[in-house]
Parts: C-alpha cells; sequence; structure tokens
C-alpha cells in the first residue's frame, strides 16, 4: 500500500491516477490524510497529471488549517492503492496485515459505490443550475486537456454536465461548461479558484447564466 517515491514521476503518476475519482485521499473532507500526502510532494505537480495538481492546490489552500483539519496522521505508506508496494520505508506492514488491509479495502469500495448512488439520487434536490465560460490564454491551448482539468475537480455537491466550444475572435474559442451544484455545498468562488489554478490553460473564467431548478 502506498504511492512510491512521490518525489519521482512514477510516484506522481500513482498519485494522479489514484484522484481521478476522489476529491482526498480518505473521505469526503479534508484531513490529516491529505496533509501527510502534500506533504511528501515537493512541489506542484505538472500540469498534465491534472487530477494531483487540482488537489495539490486545493489542499495548499489548507495550509494555515492544517493542524485543525480531522483525522491522524498517520505513515504515508499507509495511504493510498493497495497494489501499489510502499517504499517509504516507514509503512510496511508483514503479509497478514496487507491481507487486513486488502479485505478492508473491498468494504471501502462497496462504500464508496453507495456513496456514489446516494449523490446521483440527491441531483433532483440540487438547486442550481449554471453555465461557466473559462478561457484559453490562446489559439493553440489544448481545450481537450482544459476541459479534462475542469472536470477533474469533484466536490460533493456538484455535477458536470455538457459542454461545448464557442468562439470568441482570432481563431480562440473558450470552453462553456454546464455545472449543478448545490448550493450550500459548493460556492462560485471556490470553483473559480480551483478552475483557475490550471494556470497553464486557464485565463480566466466567469458564470455565463444561472437558473434555478
Amino acid at each position: 500500500m502506498g504511492f512510491g517515491d512521490l518525489k519521482s514521476p512514477a510516484g506522481l503518476q500513482v498519485l494522479n491516477d489514484y484522484l481521478a475519482d476522489k476529491s482526498y485521499i480518505e473521505g469526503y473532507v479534508p484531513s490529516q490524510a491529505d496533509v501527510a500526502v502534500f506533504e511528501a510532494v515537493s512541489s506542484p505537480p505538472p500540469a498534465d497529471l491534472c487530477h494531483a495538481l487540482r488537489w495539490y492546490n486545493h489542499i495548499k489552500s489548507y495550509e494555515k488549517e492544517k493542524a485543525s483539519l480531522p483525522g491522524v496522521k498517520k505513515a504515508l505508506g499507509k495511504y493510498g492503492p493497495a497494489d501499489v508496494e510502499d517504499t517509504t520505508g516507514s509503512g510496511a506492514t508483514d503479509s497478514k496485515d496487507d491481507d487486513d488491509i486488502d479485505l478492508f479495502g473491498s468494504d471501502d469500495e462497496e462504500e464508496s459505490e453507495e456513496a456514489k448512488r446516494l449523490r446521483e439520487e440527491r441531483l433532483a434536490q440540487y438547486e442550481s443550475k449554471k453555465a461557466k465560460n473559462v478561457k484559453p490564454w490562446d489559439d493553440e491551448t489544448d481545450m481537450a486537456k482544459l476541459e479534462e482539468c475542469v472536470r477533474s475537480i469533484q466536490a460533493d455537491g456538484l455535477v458536470w454536465g455538457s459542454s461545448k466550444l464557442v468562439p470568441v475572435g482570432y481563431g480562440i474559442k473558450k470552453l462553456q461548461i454546464q455545472c449543478v451544484v448545490e448550493d450550500d455545498k459548493v460556492g462560485t468562488d471556490m470553483l473559480e479558484e480551483q478552475i483557475t489554478a490550471f494556470e497553464d490553460y486557464v485565463q480566466s473564467m466567469d458564470v455565463a447564466a444561472f437558473n434555478k431548478i
């Protein structure tokens, strides 16, 4: 269990893949698990690892509050996918412990599926539907990668919808993407901060339309 060496490209790739369907290392809120992994990453991940970069920028915003985040910080090797060897030297376990972790991992997967189902059921209760314009730097910006980065942002109360490219002139197109949000959980300021954190792709963002549903 672990991510490997998080100062290496291989370790960062494992982290990026792990966060492809997760907002945090554990659970649905920032915790000491995120702090432990964040401190092991020496610098912001490269832009092509958009899931890891999104997570890194988000956890960095809690830097002054990290000591008050919930949970108990464990050895780095206690976090991450179960099928990756822990190379930190501080989280090694014997084979019996590995078997136990795998068993508990199966339970976590079942709970995760249940959480996803409940989130889908709550869609009918969401209060707002917004269309957001995301503007790239120039006509050479990879718009497919830009959209992938935007959609990598995940939060309880946020569901991404359809998207389209809208011409703005001189061969440049902006990304217009719909999202459904639960207002008391997801704010426009939070989304703008996380979207514009992908600074290699994004110049600015604004809300194009707002509809109550």
